[in-house]
């Protein structure tokens, strides 16, 4: 980035509520970088750059303080209970990053953060090897979509996000979107973090 202290003004809310079932335990709470778990890496991280942050789980599982956006759902496991409840909270746009996500950087987000502002529904990143849903700025005025998909049981950010006016910004490269599900991708992650 440009700037010694990068500052993106809008809310990051780190979604933490998922249900781990491919890596066999909570990944949130797996011990990551030189913080006691990978939510924590996360939030101590990403808190040097945002505005604000916080941690979109449903409950309070962390050994540290951080302020937390309950999703209110103990049965969905999909990242739609936590847009409903990070809109409903924060009542404006919000920058939404998986918790899992260790790797995306200033850099990164800077690429998406410039089109913040410019009309768009979302500004979603993109590789060769597909969009990720999970890193980019959703809009305020998503709530209702959101609110309608909870109701519907509909899940499915991919259509959520054909549907809407979507700017997806492309990165040549796909190792800031490197995904901790397994346990060999922790392993692996652990090594280069170091």
């Amino acid at each position: 980035m440009s700037t010694e202290n990068p500052h993106f003004d809008l809310p990051c809310v780190i979604f933490a509520g998922g249900k781990s079932s491919r890596m066999g335990q909570d990944k949130a709470l797996l011990p990551f970088g030189e913080q006691k778990s990978l939510a924590e890496y996360q939030y101590r991280r990403l808190s040097k750059i945002f505005s604000s942050v916080y941690i979109s789980t449903k409950e309070d599982k962390f050994a540290f303080s951080a302020p937390l956006i309950l999703d209110g759902s103990h049965d969905v496991y999909a990242p739609t209970p936590a847009f409903v409840a990070s809109f409903q909270e924060l009542k404006e746009d919000i920058f939404v990053i998986s918790v899992d996500t260790p790797f995306i950087d200033a850099d990164t987000i800077e690429k998406i953060y410039a089109y913040k502002d410019k009309g768009f529904d979302a500004v979603i990143a993109k590789t060769k090897e597909g969009t990720h849903p999970l890193c980019g700025i959703y809009s305020y005025r998503l709530l209702s979509r959101f609110q309608d998909m909870l109701k519907e049981d509909s899940h499915r950010l991919g259509y959520l996000l054909k549907n809407v006016n979507t700017k997806f910004v492309y990165f040549d490269e796909s190792d800031a979107f490197e995904n901790l599900n397994h346990p060999h991708e922790y392993t692996k992650a652990l090594q280069r973090a170091e």
